[in-house]
Formats: structure tokens, C-alpha cells, sequence
């Protein structure tokens, strides 16, 4: 099987990539991380208006979707310049309506166009950017709930991923919904961001190793770091092709499997960029910072290394 992106679908990646390239988005995500909403909703916008959200909403609800290779296309793109906010969160809620209903017929337009926000955790857990999300949701025992608030800031791995508690109660959405739905498009849109910030933070090191300068020479040119280079090229090369596999068949199984790979091959390079950056690395005003700390995030969101192997070890019909 070929996993080839069309002419059409390489033009979208690119111009999302020369839109986010002119965002400054290093300076978004530190604004974001400080709990300032400006640049990040002006941005969000931005993104709205290139479809982004719309490839998962239903055409109905003034969606283009759903389009899951063109979803993964895009979160690529927005984890290679590490773009900040609910991204994730928002394609998961539209995916929770795979039914007409007026739930939907109220919630999803917004989403398409951008004009909100969505969060969704489990009922008790932690739900990411609740503060700046319009629409909130908690998915409990008896189906998804439209929660009315949300509790303090809780400290988190990436600074630009705020965790809140959601509000108790609310208005119940739908009844029985499919909840194993709308985690598989997370688990997808969050391999696809993986992979993304793994590119990102491979691209930036063989840069860096070009410029840096031991004993007169390039430390690029050394055997040891071409070869940790190229570990981690291949663990993302072979990451790629899992990822739009998975959004072909969108098998429960298959994205885990896609996530999981995604996940490691980025945290793997992370690891690799932040040995070959040497001390700089380490320091919070050095941009490769904001990839470390995504690509570790990244890799419990939605499922951790574990979870994801154990679900496609049971073919997809684990639930937790």
C-alpha cells in the first residue's frame, strides 16, 4: 500500500507550514504559557480559516469532513512549529457527534469555523486550556456533559499545556456516545502532532550540529553524531507511514499502533536533540525547549506507550 501524499494534500501541508513559519509561533507559545490568550486566539483563527477544524466536522454542520488523512496532514504542520491551545481537544469533541442531533447542530458549527474552543477529559481528570475553551466537556458514566466551569491551573510537563479540573454536572449531550470514536481521532491528531515536533526537533539539531565547532570542525561531521542523527531520522520515517495508515483504515488498533511509534520516535529524538545541543539545551529561553517539553507531554496524552501497545495487542477492544 502506498502512503504517498497527493499534489493537493502536499500543498495544504505547505502552505500551513509558510503561514505558521510567519506567526512567530516561539513567541505564541510563551504568551500562551504565561496565560495570555491574545496572539494564540488570533493564530487559532488563522488556522481556522485554512480548514484545519473543518476536516473534522461533518459538511452538514458546515464542516468538510470528516477527512482524517488531511487532519493528520495538517497536525503535523502544527506540531513541527509546536502551536499551542485545545487543537487536539477540539477535533475529539466534534468526533464525539457522529449522529445528527441538536447537541451537534449547536456545538459543531462554531467548532468549524473556529469561532470556539473545545476541551474534553474524563470525568475527574485534567482537561487541557479550560481556561481560554468555550466549550468544556466531560465525558462521564452517563455520556459527554457540558460543564459549567473549571478549577485552578494544575502544574504541567509543558508549560503551554494548561491543565484545569472541569466543574462538576451540567447539561448531558448525548446518551451512549461513541466515546472510542472521538479517542481515536485524539490518539490521531496527537501522533500526527508527534511526528511533527519530532521533525521539527530533528530539523533544528542537524542544523545546530553544522554550526557548532570542536577541534576546528563541524561537530556534525563526527561518526557518533551522524549516526544518532540517523536513528532518529529512521524512527520517524518509519513512524510516517503508520500515521497515515491509521487515518486510512481510523481502526482503533491502527492509531494506537500509529501513536505509540509517533510518540517514541519523537521523545526518542528529543532525547538525541537535547544531548547534541549540550547545555543550551537546557535553558528555558532557547527555543528548542518548546519542542522537549511537547514531545514528553505528547507522549501520555491520550494514552500512554503502554496503554497504546496493550490496546493493539487486544486488537482495539480494550477500554480504559
Amino acid at each position: 500500500m502506498r502512503f504517498l501524499l497527493d499534489a493537493e494534500q502536499l500543498a495544504f501541508a505547505a502552505s500551513l507550514n509558510a503561514m505558521l513559519t510567519a506567526a512567530d509561533t516561539p513567541s505564541v507559545v510563551r504568551d500562551w504559557s504565561r496565560g495570555d490568550h491574545t496572539s494564540g486566539r488570533a493564530l487559532w483563527s488563522r488556522i481556522a480559516d485554512a480548514g484545519v477544524f473543518a476536516l473534522a466536522v461533518p459538511e452538514e454542520y458546515g464542516g468538510l469532513g470528516p477527512r482524517p488523512v488531511e487532519l493528520a496532514v495538517a497536525f503535523v504542520e502544527l506540531g513541527r512549529h509546536a502551536v499551542p491551545g485545545p487543537l487536539v481537544e477540539t477535533v475529539a469533541a466534534a468526533a464525539l457527534f457522529t449522529e445528527p442531533s441538536p447537541a451537534a447542530g449547536r456545538l459543531l458549527p462554531p467548532l468549524a469555523s473556529g469561532e470556539a474552543m473545545a476541551t474534553l477529559a474524563y470525568e475527574g481528570a485534567y482537561a487541557l486550556d479550560a481556561d481560554v475553551a468555550t466549550t468544556r466537556i466531560s465525558l462521564t458514566p452517563d455520556g459527554p456533559r457540558l460543564t459549567p466551569g473549571h478549577g485552578p491551573v494544575r502544574p504541567s510537563l509543558d508549560p503551554a499545556r494548561r491543565l484545569f479540573p472541569l466543574a462538576p454536572g451540567g447539561e448531558l449531550l448525548t446518551a451512549a456516545p461513541p466515546v472510542e470514536h472521538a479517542l481515536t481521532h485524539a490518539r490521531l491528531a496527537t501522533a500526527a502532532q508527534a511526528l511533527g515536533v519530532g521533525i521539527a526537533l530533528l530539523d533544528r539539531t542537524v542544523a545546530y550540529v553544522r554550526q557548532r565547532t570542536q577541534f576546528g570542525v563541524p561537530i556534525g561531521s563526527f561518526q557518533a553524531v551522524k549516526h544518532r542523527l540517523a536513528d532518529a531520522k529512521i524512527a520517524l520515517e518509519f513512524a510516517r507511514p503508520l500515521l497515515f495508515g491509521a487515518a486510512l483504515t481510523m481502526t482503533p488498533a491502527d492509531v494506537a499502533a500509529a501513536k505509540v511509534t509517533a510518540c517514541e520516535a519523537a521523545y526518542a529524538t528529543a532525547r538525541t536533540a537535547l544531548q547534541l545541543h549540550g547545555a543550551i539545551g537546557y535553558t528555558a529561553e532557547y527555543d528548542l525547549s518548546l519542542w522537549l517539553a511537547k514531545a514528553r507531554a505528547l507522549r501520555t496524552a491520550w494514552g500512554g506507550p503502554q496503554e497504546c501497545r496493550d490496546l493493539v495487542l487486544s486488537g482495539g477492544d480494550r477500554r480504559w
